[in-house]
């Protein structure tokens, strides 16, 4: 195991994590925008929004699969089975409690339950398992961050510190 694996992994995990989800919101699968989602918690401006969240997500990917890389030396074993686990467990946290009830607390521009007529949002509310984007956003979400977990998994199983 290494940490420059874990490093690669994470980038080209994020990559296809952050392709699937943008090619599902194009066939209509889901409404889910997570770039635009995260760049609109810093800024209101729409266009750097997506930039600043395409940045934030990639950085999350990295931070994400640290704490997997954490997990393995600390049962000492990784691969891409246990990295799909880890990132199935990933996805779920995100439909359910992450974007559903941690983000929009601190939101600015995330719209609530509570959100009164007269203020505007940015952002609709997730709503549980993110189903207010598509009846199908909680199977993409699992699926594209079990397919992250995997990546990271198996890059971090193949390098080997020399």
């Amino acid at each position: 195991m290494s940490p420059w694996g874990t490093a690669a992994g994470a980038f080209v995990g994020t990559l296809v994590l952050t392709t699937v989800l943008r090619a599902a919101s194009e066939f209509r699968l889901t409404r889910m925008d997570l770039p635009f989602l995260l760049g609109t918690a810093v800024t209101a401006n729409r266009a750097r929004a997506k930039a600043i969240g395409y940045l934030m997500h990639f950085a999350n990917g990295e931070v994400f699969a640290f704490v997997y890389y954490g997990v393995f030396l600390a049962i000492g074993h990784a691969g891409w089975w246990l990295g799909a686990l880890f990132g199935l467990l990933h996805g779920v946290f995100a439909g359910t409690a992450l974007v559903n009830i941690l983000l929009p607390l601190v939101h600015p521009r995330m719209g609530s339950p509570l959100t009164s007529a007269p203020r505007v949002a940015l952002l609709e509310p997730p709503g549980f398992l993110m189903l207010n984007y598509g009846p199908s956003t909680p199977l993409v979400t699992v699926l594209a961050h079990t397919g992250f977990g995997a990546i990271v998994g198996g890059f971090t199983s193949l390098a080997h510190q020399g």
